[in-house]
């Protein structure tokens, strides 16, 4: 590797007032990352974008907020603080789209830090577990600085990025930011995983998140038969249905008998079973999450979250009120997508409260909130208390069948905010 460099001398090469694009998800480049805040004193106006980041909380340590302006183009954990607070911002845009932002220079990158594998003996690294928007960065960025660790796995798809492709690799074995969702499930959880599940017929192909819905749901399935799965990330929650024959991939029209993603998430299991493993492809997130391409899929099931749902069926899922919490992500993406396939359902599932007890399902949005996903896209809605089915319903039978799902301690409420908004 003739392009090989320490991390003190990489950083080197970024200046005052550029813009760098960071690997997100378990990809993060904790290393360079830590080495760049670390230097917080020698930069100024330095704009980092990512779209979720893992791992170490760097971004609120003293001076790099005075050093470092975060442009997230999803809020993680990590920034909200930042974001919130004016010491950041935030891009709304589908996670489809990001690729074209760079590829089009309409967000252009002087610098990208990510994440590789070694090469391979014909000089090939991999994007490893996540591939999603970094290629795409990799292609556009003037100058790409290269983690290169052996615990990043090998996997197959978009992912293989020569060496040559990297302007500076530093060589640094640390173990990958890992997850566990599974301690996180609840019996609401599970409710709303089997009332999911009915909705899912064998031969469907299938998007989830990350989280304990998404898990609650992947539970409910062991009996189902040849289920695919095409979606932007997965944990470890997909582990026993791909052991069980329970996803087989069997009817899927793009990449039949093949997993398809962007990026996981999760335990170093499932890191280990996606080394090297050609069942599971990585490609790029302009292609998984485009709906042209998500449509020719058969039944395909779109199960999605929301922070709250008003009784018209408008989704808030990125904001409470003003206060910026994730993203846009892929949502609207798989929503369309799933609307168009043939025998598809598109789903948001919540639970019918909030953990503090206040209803998710409300007469209006909260004022500030941002409207992802339109009331003319949703079709289901559930809670654990049923299912709620929005289209081609007017507005007054809407919030009669979501009020029927709310909690039963809330129905009353929403039952007199709809009479007054919309009469008997």
């Amino acid at each position: 590797m003739p392009n090989r460099t320490t991390a003190e001398k990489a950083v080197n090469h970024i200046k005052n007032g550029q813009r760098v694009f960071l690997h997100g998800s378990a990809a993060t480049p904790l290393h360079l990352l830590r080495e760049l805040t670390g230097r917080c004193n020698e930069f100024k106006d330095v704009e980092l974008v990512a779209i979720s980041t893992y791992g170490d909380q760097i971004f609120d340590k003293p001076g790099v907020p005075e050093s470092f302006f975060i442009n997230s183009l999803f809020v993680s954990a990590n920034v909200r603080k930042q974001v919130n607070e004016s010491r950041g911002d935030y891009i709304p845009v589908f996670l489809s789209e990001i690729p074209r932002l760079f590829r089009k220079n309409i967000l252009p990158l002087d610098v990208a830090m990510v994440h590789v594998s070694p090469p391979d003996k014909h000089g090939f690294c991999s994007l490893g577990v996540s591939v999603d928007v970094a290629l795409a960065a990799i292609q556009s960025a003037k100058f790409v600085i290269a983690q290169v660790n052996p615990r990043m796995p090998r996997t197959h798809g978009d992912g293989l990025v020569h060496s040559s492709a990297f302007d500076s690799l530093v060589e640094m074995e640390e173990e990958l930011p890992t997850v566990d969702y599974s301690e996180k499930v609840t019996d609401i959880s599970m409710a709303i995983g089997r009332n999911c599940a009915e909705l899912i017929e064998d031969g469907s192909t299938l998007q989830l998140g990350i989280g304990n819905i998404p898990d609650a749901v992947l539970s409910c399935l062991h009996n189902h038969k040849d289920l695919g799965l095409h979606t932007e990330m997965f944990s470890d929650g997909i582990l026993p249905l791909v052991e069980k024959g329970v996803l087989t991939n069997k009817y899927k029209e793009k990449h039949k008998g093949k997993l398809v993603t962007g990026f996981v998430v999760g335990s170093r299991k499932l890191y280990d079973y996606v080394d090297d493993n050609p069942q599971v492809v990585f490609l790029d997130i302009g292609y998984v999450n485009d709906a042209k391409v998500i449509r020719t899929n058969p039944k395909v099931i779109s199960i999605n979250s929301a922070v709250e749902i008003d009784i018209t069926g408008q989704v808030c899922s990125d904001s409470i009120g003003t206060y910026q919490y994730s993203g846009v992500g892929g949502q609207m993406d798989f929503v369309r997508g799933a609307s168009l396939s043939e025998g598809g359902k598109p789903i948001i599932a919540i639970p019918s409260r909030t953990g503090r007890g206040k209803s998710k399902i409300v007469p209006y949005l909260q004022q500030g909130a941002s409207v992802v996903t339109t009331r003319a896209h949703v079709h289901y809605v559930v809670t654990e208390y049923g299912v709620a089915y929005l289209y081609g319903k007017n507005l007054k039978q809407r919030a009669k069948c979501l009020i029927e799902i709310a909690h039963p301690d809330d129905r009353e409420m929403l039952e007199k905010a709809a009479f007054e908004r919309f009469g008997k």
